[in-house]
C-alpha cells in the first residue's frame, strides 16, 4: 500500500452514523441530547448560538464520478467497491515507484502517458505525478450505499439534455469564441490559470469535486454568516443568513449570491445571479455555463462526527430540461489547510501572451481558430 493513503484514507473515512450516550454527554450541550442518545440517533453539536455545528476542515475528494457510467447500475455492491478502490491503491503505488535513473530523454515535445489527469497538468512533459495528486481514493457513500455517480437526478444519474434555448445559447458561445485565438488575450483563458475561480467547480455552487487534488474547505460560522473557504485558488464564499435581499439582476459575482436558512439540522442556501462566464460543470467533456435564471440550491446536514452529507439541485430551464442535483460526503479533514498562493492575474500570464505574440511574429501562428 501506498504510503499516502493512511492519511488520505484516515481523511476519508465515514465514522458510525450511531455515536454512544457518553461521547453525546460530554459533547453536547442540549436538553434534548440524552433524549437522542436513548432512541440511537446521533445529534450534531450546537455553535454558542444554537445552530447545527459545521465548522471545521472538510474534503469532497472522491472517485466516484459525477456522471454516471454507461451501463452502471445507480449503486455498487460491495465487490465492486473492493475493485475499484483496490484499482486505485494499486495505480499510486505504480506510479510512485523510484524512475529509471538510466531511462533516455522524452521524445520531442514529451512524452504523454494516457492518464487523464498527468497528462492536463503535465501537457507531456511529466510536471505532476501521482506524489502531488489526491483526486480521492474511495468511492462515495451516502446513507450507508456506495454510489456510482455524484448526481442522482435524474434517475440515470446524468446531466439532462440542453434545452432549445440551451442549445442555442451553447452555440452563440461557440461562435464568439472562435473569432479569437486561444493566446489573444487575457479573457481567452481559463479563469482557473488566470486565478480568479476554483479548478473544476470546487468553490461552486455547486460545489463539487476536482479529481485532482486540494478538494479541501475550511467552514466557519458566525450568526448571520456561513463562509466556505476553498482551497483550491483560496476562493472565500460567504453566506448570508435572514430574509434574502437579492442583488440586482445585473450584478453576478463569482459564486452568485448565496443566501442561507436552518430548516432544523439542515442549512439551506439558495444562490441567484451566478457570474455568466462561471461554469457550472464540466461535464461529458464539455462546460456548461448558467443563464440569468439559473438558481442553485444546497443543503448541508452533519450527520455524524465526521461527515456531511451535501446535497445540490441545479435549476435552469434556458439551459436544461429539466432540473438535476445530487449528493456528495464531506468528510472531516484530519489536517490543516494551508494558502493555495495562486496569484490574481497569475504572473505567468504575461509570458504566456508574449510567447503567442513572438510565435506570430516568427510566422508560427498558433492561432486557433
Amino acid at each position: 500500500m501506498s504510503p499516502l493513503l493512511p492519511h488520505r484514507r484516515a481523511a476519508q473515512a465515514s465514522a458510525p452514523f450511531l455515536v454512544g450516550t457518553g461521547f453525546l454527554a460530554g459533547s453536547l450541550c442540549l436538553a434534548a441530547a440524552p433524549l437522542a442518545a436513548q432512541e440511537g440517533r446521533w445529534v450534531a453539536p450546537r455553535t454558542p448560538f444554537g445552530q447545527p455545528d459545521l465548522q471545521g476542515n472538510w474534503s469532497n475528494a472522491t472517485m466516484t464520478p459525477i456522471e454516471r457510467p454507461d451501463g452502471v447500475g445507480p449503486t455498487l455492491t460491495p465487490a465492486q467497491v473492493a475493485a475499484l478502490e483496490s484499482g486505485r491503491e494499486d495505480l499510486i503505488e505504480q506510479e510512485l515507484q523510484a524512475s529509471d535513473p538510466d531511462r533516455g530523454a522524452p521524445p520531442v515535445g514529451g512524452e504523454f502517458t494516457g492518464n487523464a489527469l498527468l497528462d492536463a497538468a503535465g501537457g507531456g512533459t511529466g510536471g505532476y505525478n501521482y506524489f502531488f495528486i489526491d483526486a480521492g481514493d474511495l468511492v462515495a457513500v451516502i446513507d450507508g450505499t456506495a454510489r456510482s455517480s455524484l448526481i442522482t437526478r435524474p434517475a440515470n444519474g446524468r446531466r439532462p439534455a440542453l434545452s432549445e434555448s440551451g442549445r442555442a445559447r451553447t452555440a452563440a458561445r461557440a461562435a464568439r469564441n472562435r473569432q479569437f485565438g486561444a493566446y489573444d488575450n487575457p479573457e481567452n483563458r481559463p479563469l482557473a490559470e488566470r486565478c480568479l475561480l476554483s479548478f473544476g467547480s470546487n468553490a461552486g455552487p455547486p460545489m463539487t469535486p476536482n479529481y485532482f487534488y486540494n478538494n479541501n474547505y475550511t467552514i466557519v460560522q458566525t450568526r448571520d454568516h456561513v463562509l466556505i473557504m476553498t482551497e483550491m485558488v483560496h476562493d472565500a464564499r460567504v453566506i448570508r443568513l435572514g430574509e434574502p435581499r437579492r442583488l440586482p439582476e445585473h450584478l453576478r459575482p463569482w459564486m452568485g449570491d448565496s443566501w442561507g436558512r436552518w430548516e432544523g439540522e439542515t442549512l439551506v442556501v439558495e444562490t441567484t445571479n451566478i457570474h455568466p462566464e462561471q461554469p457550472l460543470f464540466q461535464l461529458s467533456g464539455a462546460q456548461f455555463y448558467p443563464s440569468e435564471q439559473v438558481r442553485v440550491t444546497e443543503r448541508f446536514t452533519r450527520v455524524s462526527e465526521t461527515t456531511i452529507k451535501y446535497e445540490f439541485t441545479v435549476d435552469d430551464p434556458l439551459m436544461f430540461d429539466e432540473s438535476f442535483g445530487g449528493e456528495i460526503p464531506f468528510h472531516a479533514l484530519d489536517g490543516l489547510l494551508y494558502e493555495y498562493a495562486c496569484h490574481e492575474g497569475n504572473y505567468a500570464l504575461e509570458n504566456v501572451l508574449r510567447g503567442a505574440r513572438a510565435q506570430e511574429r516568427e510566422g508560427n501562428g498558433n492561432r486557433e481558430r
